[in-house]
């Protein structure tokens, strides 16, 4: 039996139910895909919900994209298995599949929001780092007059961040120092440890 036959023969709910179940699973797939290796879906234009602000969270989005993806191809499976098992009422198969939509739906934009959620919290703020202290990595010059490096714990990492300070002397490498202000937007300031 070729294609067009296999087509003809199906009854109208039936193709509905294809039609929904095929692409979307296609386009879920090559979502999964490009995630798997590390390509960000809204740089394709998959996702045109567009960035995301993680500095001032995110809220919980039920009809993104990928939620209505999963919904489209949840309902199209579904429904495709009730037919299959015999259900003989076309309203009861309506309900099942997209109950099972909905909540796929649900389920999908939960498990992002907090993928989100999770993402936001480890997002390096560095006014968590004054206060703190740290050891000089490479000196750092007198009087602002350049970029020094610390190494310091802030939110529970290890890290490497750039360093200035108001002292008339430099700071030499391996001394401890106080994080007391944030310059710009990335770089401390720092005070060696009183």
């Amino acid at each position: 039996m070729d294609m067009s036959n296999w087509w003809e023969a199906l009854s109208l709910i039936q193709k509905i139910y294809w039609l929904s179940a095929l692409p979307s699973t296609l386009v879920f797939l090559v979502q999964l895909i490009l995630q798997a290796i590390g390509a960000d879906a809204d740089d394709m234009d998959f996702d045109s919900g567009g960035d995301i602000d993680l500095d001032h969270g995110a809220g919980f989005n039920l009809l993104s994209p990928k939620s209505i993806i999963s919904f489209l191809m949840i309902f199209g499976w579904s429904g495709l298995v009730a037919l299959k098992y015999g259900i003989v009422s076309t309203w009861i198969i309506i309900v099942i599949s997209v109950s099972a939509g909905l909540i796929m739906m649900f389920l999908t934009a939960w498990v992002f929001y907090l993928l989100i959620k999770l993402q936001q919290s480890g997002t390096l703020k560095m006014s968590n780092a004054i206060g703190k202290t740290g050891e000089v990595y490479l000196t750092i010059p007198a009087k602002k007059k350049g970029n020094g490096k610390i190494q310091i714990v802030v939110q529970s990492s290890l890290r490497t961040l750039d360093a200035v300070t108001e002292e008339s002397e430099d700071i030499k490498t391996g001394t401890h120092v106080e994080v007391i202000e944030i310059f710009g937007d990335d770089t401390l300031i720092v005070r060696k440890k009183r």
